[in-house]
């Protein structure tokens, strides 16, 4: 992988975890307020879990396994 390839990485990677968080206090956010709509916090919960799918792909991109 080149510098380049890296660093396009490094910011998708920066850009999924930011949004994992926003999803993450959105959620919070829901709850505790009682405007608790199941099926969008269904959604949302669904789509959080595939950026965590998506981020750890990535995280392993750029750290290979290393077969001793």
């Amino acid at each position: 992988m080149t510098e380049e390839e890296e660093q396009e990485v490094r910011f998708e990677l920066a850009r999924l975890r930011q949004e994992h968080a926003d999803l993450d206090a959105a959620i919070a956010v829901m709850s505790e307020t009682g405007r608790i709509d199941p099926l969008r916090i269904q959604r949302l919960k669904k789509k959080k879990l595939a950026l965590k799918d998506r981020i750890a792909v990535l995280e392993d991109q750029l750290l290979p396994d290393i077969i001793a």
